[in-house]
């Protein structure tokens, strides 16, 4: 194993089985959760895409083209897989402007489901969770184990990670980040340096969040914890009053892990002096980081798996629905349930 996947410990025991993700796009799909009422005017046009193959920067690439408009004035809400079939939204910035012809966008790879106009800008960051239907194929795997291992992180949730996309093929994110952190320098392309920044803090939270995983810590509060509530990003010291709230068991309100800026964790007790040690073992990453202007945030530890649903289309096929926050990730909801094989090539001709 990497030292990237060694850092995933997993929290629920061995793997039920193995299993393929992504024979296919199809195998892989993914919603984009907005709840932001679109008023029909405005000088912004909101587009909702489904895109096959094709990543999200790429699709914004090809919607700038077909509009004959720079790339800055195309925005979304987040980065969707490149190998997975996922339907988001994209604006574009046309004060004053009719709408463009973009049929030069569209094609296999890509189609515009829906249009209209708002009076602002989609921010990076807005939308609220993403809904995710993905089918596990080739499954070779213990089902009524299976079955009790779903039930299990239906009930507890399941650890946080960044997944492994993000520290990019092999891990190379992170070693053009540890790289440049040894030089003290950032890259000059602002695609690069958000890359290799947000690879860098992804890879500390991980660490914290396996030594939680190996402590038993990861989803139960301690004092001196930092709590937050699924969908905020503020967050409050826990006391001993605080890791007895009732909203921790409902998986409303759960502890969290650094994300690496400027200044000294604000935790407290065994929490700080955990983040602390963590950071002393990685003093150059931490120290470019904040460098870097970052400041520190919060994640939450415990990821909770919402409107869990699950079948067998086949014996050796598993389909799940569920949703997730924001910036979470699918693939280690998986990891907790199978070991994953090497899907090969992917299949351009399957279907849901």
């Amino acid at each position: 194993m990497t030292e990237l996947e060694l850092l995933g410990l997993r929290a629920h025991g061995e793997a039920c089985g193995q299993a393929v993700l992504k024979a296919c796009a199809e195998d892989f799909q993914v919603d984009e959760v907005l709840d932001i009422p679109l008023s029909g005017q405005g000088e912004h046009l909101w587009l909702w895409v489904e895109k096959r193959g094709l990543n999200t920067e790429e699709a914004a690439r090809r919607l700038a083209r077909a509009a004959g408009m720079p790339l800055k004035a195309i925005s979304y809400a987040g980065l969707k897989d490149r190998q997975a079939l996922t339907r988001q939204w994209f604006s574009l910035h046309l004060p004053g402007k009719a709408d463009p012809d973009l049929a030069a966008a569209e094609g296999d790879s890509l189609r515009i489901l829906e249009r209209t106009r708002h009076a602002r800008k989609l921010q990076r960051g807005a939308h609220a969770a993403n809904g995710f239907t993905l089918r596990l194929t080739r499954l070779a795997a213990d089902l009524p184990a299976l079955d009790a291992r779903l039930e299990q992180i239906r009930r507890e949730g399941v650890p946080n990670y960044f997944g492994l996309q993000r520290f990019g093929h092999d891990g190379g994110n992170l070693v053009e980040a540890r790289a440049f952190a040894a030089r003290r320098e950032l890259p000059s392309q602002r695609n690069l340096r958000s890359r290799l920044l947000s690879a860098a803090r992804s890879y500390l939270f991980n660490r914290v969040l396996a030594e939680r995983v190996a402590a038993g810590s990861w989803n139960r509060a301690q004092p001196g914890d930092l709590l937050a509530f699924t969908d905020s990003r503020s967050f409050f010291m826990a006391g001993e009053a605080e890791c007895a709230d009732p909203r921790l068991a409902l998986l409303d309100l759960h502890p969290t892990g650094p994300l690496w800026g400027a200044g000294d964790s604000p935790a407290g007790a065994a929490a700080k002096a955990l983040e602390e040690t963590a950071g002393r073992r990685e003093a150059p990453l931490c120290d470019w980081l904040g460098e870097a202007g970052l400041v520190h945030e919060r994640r939450i530890l415990r990821l909770p798996i919402a409107r869990l649903a699950w079948h067998y289309p086949t014996t050796d096929i598993l389909q799940l629905e569920f949703v997730l926050p924001a910036g979470c990730f699918a693939t280690v909801v998986v990891r907790e349930l199978v070991d994953l094989l090497p899907a090969g090539p992917m299949d351009t001709s399957c279907v849901f």
